[in-house]
């Protein structure tokens, strides 16, 4: 059964690529832009943590 957490850390997942493939291909036109794909991998990871978390303890509640 997919959950929504499930569809969440897809989405998040596949974002986190493709920022990284835009990063690594030199898509970067200068170190501004640089800083903000590396932030954005930053706070889509932090997001990624999050919904983790979320998830573990749902499924924990969920086995009381």
């Amino acid at each position: 059964m997919t959950t929504v957490f499930d569809v969440l850390e897809k989405n998040i997942v596949e974002q986190i690529s493709a920022a990284e493939e835009h990063l690594g291909g030199g898509a970067c036109d200068d170190h501004a832009q640089y800083r903000e794909v590396v932030g954005l991998i930053r706070g889509l990871k932090v997001s990624l943590s999050y919904v983790n978390d979320l998830s573990q303890n749902f499924m924990e509640q969920d086995d009381d």
